[in-house]
């Protein structure tokens, strides 16, 4: 098995689209009319959820008809938060076939299908054309990306002058992380780089850092305060843990915590443009 394949196989639940079709539908939701309201407990499979992405989408400058492509898109969340609130033209891409099908199925009964659409593929060697995208986007998809020098080499290339490079990543702090986490169960699948090394990363390939802000103990509170809840009121019927596995869910939402908290990992919002 390939280190992509044991990636794939990492984030496969099997049957992932009905388990959560039947979950919506127990929460009181159409499931085939859904609303971004109605998907919010699974749409933001990163630190801070919806927040993070607002807030990253205003530093991006995102405006009408922007072309993005979301590299490690998930379930597609931001994207159809991209095409709704901001009216962009999203593509998103992701290594995992399931990932990708329940992407297009939401964006289809949210009635987004007409502005995004979802493609298997690696974000390394994506199918797209150079110069094709005014942004791109990744959001907690390069902790599972060993060659970030050709990640971000591929960014670029996907780019026209001038274009954005929107990230929302983990990076590695101060000695090893805590084990399993979302993104990995061990740590032969983790590959966290550090601040310093993502900044040589980016001049490397041809980007100028605009924005560049640690959001680390804003982490820590969001997740000390979702291990609360969980530890107060069980899982919910609809969330996160269907997509990793009810059976480590908590473990791995605590030792993110342990993690921020012990400084083992940092988080970082940036904006670099293509020079």
């Amino acid at each position: 098995m390939t280190g992509g394949d044991e990636v794939t196989a990492h984030y496969t639940r099997g049957g992932l689209a009905e388990t959560l079709l039947a979950a919506l539908e127990a929460a009181g939701k159409d499931p085939n009319k859904l609303s971004l309201d109605d998907l919010a407990p699974i749409d933001e499979f990163h630190s801070r959820g919806r927040e993070a992405t607002q807030e990253l989408a205003g530093l991006a400058r995102l405006m009408p008809e922007t072309r993005v492509v979301d590299l490690g898109c998930g379930l597609g969340g931001p994207a159809r938060r991209l095409a709704k609130v901001f009216a962009c033209r999203v593509t998103g891409l992701d290594l995992t076939p399931e990932y990708v099908e329940v992407a297009n199925l939401l964006a289809e009964r949210t009635g987004l299908g007409g502005r995004i659409g979802f493609v298997q593929g690696d974000a390394c060697d994506t199918p797209f054309e150079d110069a094709s995208f005014d942004v791109v986007w990744s959001q907690h998809a390069a902790m599972n990306i060993p060659d970030k020098a050709r990640l971000y080499a591929e960014a670029a290339r996907l780019l026209k002058p001038g274009g954005r490079l929107a990230l929302y990543d983990i990076l590695a702090g101060e000695g090893e992380p805590h084990f399993p986490v979302p993104w990995a169960r061990d740590p032969k699948h983790s590959h966290l780089v550090t601040p310093e090394e993502l900044k040589a990363l980016l001049e490397s390939a041809g980007f100028e850092v605009q924005h560049w802000r640690e959001r680390s103990e804003e982490g820590l509170s969001w997740f000390t305060a979702a291990a609360e809840r969980f530890a107060e009121k069980g899982l919910p019927p609809l969330g996160l843990h269907l997509l990793l596995g009810e059976e480590v869910f908590l473990e791995m939402i605590e030792n993110i915590r342990r993690n921020f908290a012990e400084g083992r990992i940092r988080l970082f919002e940036l904006i670099a443009a293509k020079r």
